[in-house]
């Protein structure tokens, strides 16, 4: 790999959401002090809408890491089950003991139990649901109906939705107009901005351990952000891409035309459509090249 090429303690572009990489642009920042402030003040249902590879996933993470320990955090990320999975999935986050066979009604009263228990300790139960827009719209209103049960002071549990845009589709139903009235704090994440570009790069770099001078060119910036339009997962992709490119060519800067040598890999060029999943031939060509570069040296 390119790391000890470029003096990288790690690979700075990967797309797995690594939190210690959470990079606070002004509209993730703002995202997260949103998330922060309604779960401070008790909001029953909480919503997160971006597009694919806007970063979702990555703030979710750092929201849940970023609370206090008077909340107790729930997590389910493929959140598309039916109402009764969906809560068998919500006592098992919650570490609640059942039968093999509960019932419906011992379920609720178990989940119930536990919220009380809690709340009791001073706790606030919050969970999160990534993917939100593949949840059936059955046990969307399962869930609101969680969302009934509250002490005199507050709701016992609190619900954040991250979701594609299809979400705010669903919510328009008229079977679930209740919860979407429930939805007070909302946000919409965007792209980075070019200006934005230019830090997150450094940023990531600066996190994986590098302490050189510039090392994407700024005509590498401006293809980088031409080609991905500033969505953070394809600005991972094609920068991780371009490193392997200069890093099979001996170069110790990445240069605009690696950035396009990554982006023709990436992108299908007559339809200019995203195969981010062409990754994995790629890397093994780059690999291939690097490889063979240093045994001819």
């Amino acid at each position: 790999m390119y790391t000890a090429h470029f003096g990288l303690r790690e690979v700075p572009f990967g797309i797995t959401p690594d939190t210690s990489f959470f990079f606070t642009a002004p509209h993730s920042q703002e995202a997260l002090n949103t998330l922060l402030v309604a779960a401070r003040n008790g909001e029953g249902f909480i919503k997160i809408i971006g597009e694919v590879g806007t970063g979702k996933t990555l703030l979710c993470r750092k929201f849940m890491a970023t609370l206090g320990d008077e909340f107790v955090t729930a997590y389910i990320p493929n959140p598309y089950l039916e109402p009764r999975t969906l809560m068998l999935a919500l006592a098992d986050e919650l570490e609640i003991t059942l039968e093999k066979d509960v019932d419906q009604h011992q379920l609720l009263k178990s989940i119930t139990n536990r919220l009380m228990e809690l709340a009791g300790e001073g706790k606030k139960v919050l969970l999160c649901l990534d993917e939100a827009q593949a949840i059936p719209v059955e046990s969307l209103e399962a869930l609101r109906l969680l969302t009934n049960l509250e002490t005199e002071k507050r709701k016992l549990l609190q619900i954040v939705l991250f979701g594609q845009p299809e979400l705010d589709d669903h919510l328009q139903l008229n079977s679930i107009r209740q919860l979407a009235q429930r939805i007070t704090f909302h946000y919409r994440l965007g792209p980075l901005t070019k200006d934005d570009l230019e830090f997150y790069i450094a940023h990531r770099l600066r996190i994986a351990g590098y302490t050189g001078s510039r090392l994407f060119a700024r005509g590498a910036v401006k293809r980088l952000f031409m080609a991905s339009r500033g969505v953070p997962r394809l600005v991972n992709i094609l920068a991780h891409k371009a490193l392997m490119v200069a890093y099979g060519q001996g170069k110790q800067q990445v240069s605009a035309r690696h950035v396009a040598d990554a982006e023709r890999d990436t992108i299908e060029t007559k339809r200019r459509v995203w195969w981010p999943w062409a990754v994995g031939g790629f890397t093994l060509l780059a690999a291939a090249a690097g490889l063979t570069m240093a045994l001819t040296r």
